[in-house]
């Protein structure tokens, strides 16, 4: 790709990312820039984090996460140790002050996926290295920054950009709508009554879209589907909510994306899913497995993304380096995220 810049640079050395508004505009378009071009050459990065060490804690079971945080680091020179949490939650054997201080002598970041985000709080305050949500019940970060880089690399711009989510506003739902509030563009989220996100993500997103010019809305009307640049859900029922399953699905079953909700989109409308998806459920076959879709790159590109983000905490030197003199990049002849 060929890119142009637009902005100064800047760095995240050593804080903390437990949600998207920890992140200026400015930052996570430096993030995006930086993982494409990571993407586009890996090997200019191959050792960039030797002798640097990831550790993982993981309450919740992974695919996608485990393995993109741990192949990824790997690529790039670093260590990983996995800490499987799903039968021992964190601070039960001890407490997450003395975890945290002690996991903070040996790693250079930590990874956390669990049930409870004021548990990340609480081990943030104590760590003495960057912590990196992984997955909490309010937030998932770094999925909708690899959500981001793949609606960039399939050339949305913030001109052009509306993003529409349909059914449960769940945590990768607060992600994408702290993004798009802090970069601009459009979301909307399209749920039923009872599901919306919280009050105070929507209070703090409106705050931010004022600044940014981004527009968040909520409705229950599917007809606003109609002209998105994508179309995204995710399974109604999260680990944890099995006894509200029922009268969840109930509820959210008349918003299943299927491919007449599709057609309704239009034309140009992508479909988005984070995965694992229940197929019949949440989305129908035809659309997931249709030429709309775009949840493998999703998929592929939560290593890259993820990658940036921790060179960036590790080694700033070379993220700005890399990222040359500024830190805003334009892929050629594609709108500016």
């Amino acid at each position: 790709m060929t890119y142009t810049t637009h902005a100064p640079r800047t760095a995240i050395a050593s804080r903390d990312l437990l949600r998207i508004s920890d992140l200026s505009a400015t930052e996570i378009h430096a993030l995006l820039s930086l993982a494409a071009r990571m993407k586009a050459d890996p090997t200019a990065f191959a050792g960039t984090l030797a002798q640097r060490s990831l550790v993982l804690l993981f309450e919740k079971p992974s695919l996608r996460t485990r393995v993109s945080f741990e192949l990824g680091f790997q690529k790039l020179g670093g260590a990983v140790c996995f800490l499987d949490h799903r039968e021992s939650p964190i601070g039960q054997r001890e407490t997450v002050a003395d975890y945290a201080g002690n996991l903070s002598r040996w790693a250079d970041a930590i990874a956390i996926r669990c049930r409870s985000h004021s548990l990340l709080d609480s081990f943030a305050a104590t760590s003495r290295v960057p912590v990196v949500n992984a997955l909490s019940d309010q937030h998932h970060p770094c999925q909708a920054l690899a959500d981001t880089l793949t609606l960039l690399e399939h050339g949305e711009g913030v001109e052009s950009l509306h993003l529409v989510w349909v059914g449960d506003g769940n945590n990768v739902c607060n992600s994408l709508i702290e993004t798009i509030a802090t970069i601009g563009g459009r979301m909307t989220v399209v749920c039923p009554r009872g599901y919306e996100p919280s009050a105070e993500i929507m209070r703090a997103a409106h705050a931010r879209a004022h600044r940014s010019g981004a527009q968040i809305t909520c409705t229950d009307d599917l007809a606003s589907v109609e002209g998105a640049s994508a179309i995204y859900t995710d399974v109604w029922v999260s680990m944890g909510e099995e006894a509200e399953a029922a009268e969840k699905t109930a509820a959210l079953t008349p918003y299943r994306v299927d491919a007449a909700l599709m057609r309704r989109a239009g034309a140009r409308a992508r479909f988005m899913h984070c995965l694992p998806a229940r197929r019949g459920e949440e989305v129908t076959d035809e659309v997931i497995d249709s030429a709309a879709s775009i949840v493998l790159d999703q998929a592929e590109n939560r290593l890259h993304a993820q990658n940036a983000l921790l060179l960036s905490m590790l080694r700033p030197d070379i993220a700005l380096a890399a990222r040359g003199d500024g830190a805003h990049f334009t892929p050629h002849n594609q709108g500016s995220l």
